[in-house]
């Protein structure tokens, strides 16, 4: 796994790698950079009055980590050859999990152009798929694991509570623009911003719409700064993700002024070098939004 890791990519190519797992006869996908290793399922110790998805916790070299039953999170029947299950163990969001799932196949390197949203018909604040990706004859589902780390956990997820202890606000009419692929978290960075005092949104569900629209405020040759006054991105998002938004915005004479931060599960320590790389002007890990609306105000106010 480790060796198949050493060709990730360059940051701002809009390309990722994902690791193809399987739950019964349905084929998923995780994001690479979430994976710290996949290894064969070891003992577990399990945890009374825990949450229906967990199994328990495992110990791997000193560390005690949460298992998953992604299955279980799917309301998917177990697996039918135990022998084959693998664990997935995960770190974002500040944290490392692992997750069980039946069976791991390979690693596929793709561009997020080829990653298509989730059709309204089955979209939905619920919904545990974040894309669809053609693969070859078959369809692979990128799944939402942030989503399910919120369901286990929810003191996990965002938490307007740490911004109201920010102190009394002032109301703001700077405008924001903000590249979000999950309805849930537009949702909460949308009410965190209002509660901040910033009420001048302009929400966006890839890195490819917010760009357009930056694109044709400076078309007619006007200034982006009488328009846009900060860019917030996530990373990971169908057609184009947050490194490459970043990337364009920086090497655009016309929009390169604009001050662009990253606000996603996957600044670690590790990653953080991708975004100082294709230029962003800060870099914020979810779930902490309180951080995320004082580098606003540094930027803005």
């Amino acid at each position: 796994m480790k060796d198949e890791k050493g060709i990730l990519l360059e940051s701002g190519t809009n390309e990722l790698e994902i690791v193809e797992f399987g739950i019964g006869q349905i084929k998923f996908g995780i994001n690479v950079i979430k994976v710290k290793e996949i290894i064969n399922p070891v003992p577990i110790t399990p945890i009374p009055h825990t949450h229906p998805y967990v199994e328990g916790i495992i110990e791997l070299r000193g560390e005690v980590l949460p298992i998953v039953d992604v299955a279980k999170a799917l309301k998917m029947p177990p697996s039918s050859a135990p022998d084959k299950d693998k664990f997935i163990v995960t770190e974002f969001n500040k944290q490392k999990m692992v997750f069980h799932v039946h069976h791991v196949t390979k690693i596929h390197r793709i561009s997020w152009k080829q990653i298509e949203k989730p059709s309204q018909m089955y979209q939905g604040l619920e919904t545990q798929i974040t894309g669809v990706i053609k693969m070859d004859g078959h369809m692979l589902l990128m799944l939402d694991f942030e989503k399910i780390v919120t369901d286990v956990n929810p003191d996990s997820g965002i938490n307007i509570t740490s911004v109201k202890k920010l102190g009394p606000r002032e109301r703001s009419n700077k405008r924001i623009v903000v590249a979000e692929d999950s309805p849930l978290l537009r949702r909460l960075v949308s009410d965190t911003l209002e509660e901040a005092g910033y009420v001048n949104g302009e929400f966006f569900e890839n890195g490819q719409d917010a760009l357009r629209y930056l694109e044709s405020l400076v078309e007619n040759g006007d200034s982006i700064k009488d328009n846009v006054h900060l860019v917030i991105t996530d990373i990971e998002m169908p057609q184009m993700d947050g490194h490459h938004l970043t990337k364009r915005i920086k090497e655009d004479s016309r929009l390169m002024g604009l001050p662009v931060i990253i606000f996603s599960s996957l600044i670690t320590e590790d990653l953080r070098h991708k975004g100082q790389m294709v230029g962003a002007d800060g870099q914020v890990s979810k779930p902490e939004i309180a951080e995320l609306i004082q580098m606003v105000d540094e930027y803005i106010l």
